[in-house]
């Protein structure tokens, strides 16, 4: 664009030169001759600069034009290269950067796509709420939880809570990480709820995430009921193999000479195998016959005081202020059997 620029100025500058000499030449007055000049020159100049700077004009405006695009986040305006100068070559980069702008945008777009459909097909349900708890995003299974299938977003979260069931809404109102338990269709259903805090723009916002663990606790409850048999098998293995080898020997020596003392002893060894098989059976029964907690509000500081009255045992560090909630007979009598446990295993007293 210099050169072309300098190329112009150089041929009005001659041009000047010749039309004054033209005009000094025809006409004997200076000052009419250099009037003549300007009349002619003046024109011509204008013409020639309007020649000259419109397609350089016309090019600014598309970038300008363009560059407002990109602002507005439209990157589908590009501009026609018409000069192959300094001009032409900006022309050029701002294409390439509009190229590139748009394939990463349709790239981020199919990203977008497809994290929004991934959320939007997984069992869990998702909320996200900002600062002033109004409902940004949610999924459908959130959408299906709250407010059967109608839309959350733009609506505040408080008002879904409120309609929502009582153990929902107080595991959300708790805070945290926690498990509640919920009756859908007549069927008791276990979630997990988890809550996070963070930073987004600089502005807090709220993860909450509903998770229904139904299945996966179903599975962990047929394992623990496969154990259980296992291990009852095996004591009653162990128990009745003894016995049954025990009656044999018994039948035998009945049939042989009388000897007493032998008798005894294999009738006391089947009568402590049989004492221990009761023995593990009635544990197995009290167990089942554990009575449902009682769920009640808990001071930390009583439930301490009331273990140290039963067995001694040292605090290690600072107990939580807020109020528990849980069956305390229940909890009171595991932390007991623990504690005499630890007792009973030769731990020295200020360790426990």
């Amino acid at each position: 664009m210099a050169g072309w620029v300098a190329l112009w100025l150089a041929g009005v500058a001659l041009a000047g030169v010749g039309v004054t000499a033209a005009a000094l030449a025809l006409v004997e007055s200076r000052a009419i001759a250099l009037v003549c000049a300007l009349l002619v020159l003046v024109p011509a100049v204008a013409v020639g600069a309007s020649i000259v700077t419109t397609r350089w004009s016309r090019t600014a405006r598309a970038l300008t034009d363009g560059i407002t695009s990109l602002r507005d986040r439209d990157f589908s305006v590009s501009v026609t290269r018409a000069t192959n100068d300094e001009l032409g070559a900006l022309v050029a980069a701002y294409n390439g950067l509009g190229d590139k702008l748009r394939v990463e945008r349709q790239s981020l777009y199919q990203r977008e796509l497809m994290l929004d459909t991934v959320i939007q097909a997984t069992p869990l349900a998702l909320v996200l709420t900002n600062d002033g708890n109004t409902v940004i995003y949610s999924n459908t299974t959130a959408r299906q939880l709250f407010s059967e299938g109608r839309r959350l977003e733009g609506e505040r979260f408080t008002v879904f809570l409120e309609r929502a069931p009582a153990p929902l809404r107080e595991a959300i109102e708790r805070g945290g990480d926690t498990l509640f338990t919920l009756e859908l269709a007549g069927e008791p259903q276990v979630y997990h709820v988890s809550q996070r805090r963070f930073l987004l723009n600089a502005l807090p916002h709220r993860l909450l995430l509903l998770k229904q663990l139904t299945r996966e606790i179903n599975s962990q409850e047929v394992a623990t009921w496969k154990k259980v048999i296992r291990v009852i098998a095996h004591e009653l293995n162990n128990s009745l193999a003894p016995i049954s080898s025990l009656a044999h020997s018994g039948q035998i020596l009945a049939h042989a000479p009388p000897d007493a003392e032998q008798l005894g002893r294999v009738f006391a060894t089947i009568e402590d195998r049989a004492r221990h098989l009761a023995g593990f059976i009635e544990g197995y029964a009290q167990f089942a016959k554990l009575p449902h907690p009682r769920i009640a509000p808990v001071s930390w500081e009583v439930l301490v005081e009331r273990l140290r009255v039963v067995v001694g045992f040292n605090l290690a560090g600072t107990l939580p202020s807020r109020v528990a909630s849980f069956d305390t007979a229940q909890v009171e009598q595991a932390l007991i059997n623990l504690l005499k446990n630890a007792r009973e295993s030769g731990s020295p007293p200020d360790a426990i």
